[in-house]
């Protein structure tokens, strides 16, 4: 394969699987600006670690997600954001780049708390929400986070009885 049939083919890949790119970006990012950064770094680090990538091993679309959010998670704790101002409120432009650029029409309540309890989870957890609600499994999870299926088994289990907690708590005190 030539360089350029090398670049090619690297710039399709990311071509065909950019919203991965956006989605990490936009869920690791507290402004507009930080995201343009994160999705240039991830884009970088990415054709870096191109040379590397083995279809015989991994689809191309685990390998980039392993590859984003190891970059994302590692800004993130680079910065040691603190709890106040970790994170950028997600907001209706955020739902967008997370859905795809889709806007949503009429945004659920229940939906936005799902959304703010999701920028309130610690990198690791925010990772593997993000693959959770991709309908990744566990084994591309695993793969992907380089930790073991059980540990995401249980990591699952307990953001989701946290999450009911929450949601549980809202719905009793009505706020």
């Amino acid at each position: 394969m030539t360089a350029r049939q090398y670049q090619q083919r690297f710039e399709s890949l990311l071509h065909e699987h950019r919203r991965i790119v956006f989605k990490v970006a936009g869920l690791y990012s507290r402004s507009a600006a930080d995201r343009d950064d994160l999705v240039q770094e991830i884009s970088t680090q990415l054709w870096r670690s191109f040379g590397s990538y083995d279809p015989a091993r991994a689809k191309f679309s685990t390998w980039m997600y392993r590859i984003a959010l190891n970059v994302a998670i590692s800004q993130a704790r680079r910065e040691r954001w603190s709890d106040a101002d970790r994170f950028e409120p997600l907001e209706a432009h955020h739902l967008e780049t997370v859905g795809g650029g889709e806007p949503i029409a009429e945004q659920d309540e229940r939906l936005q708390a799902l959304y703010a309890f999701i920028g309130q989870l610690d990198p690791l957890n925010r990772a593997l929400i993000l693959l959770y609600l991709e309908d990744r499994g566990y084994t591309e999870m695993a793969e992907i986070l380089g930790i073991s299926e059980t540990n995401v088994a249980t990591k699952i289990g307990r953001i989701k009885q946290k999450l009911r907690g929450q949601m549980t708590a809202a719905a009793t005190t009505g706020a």
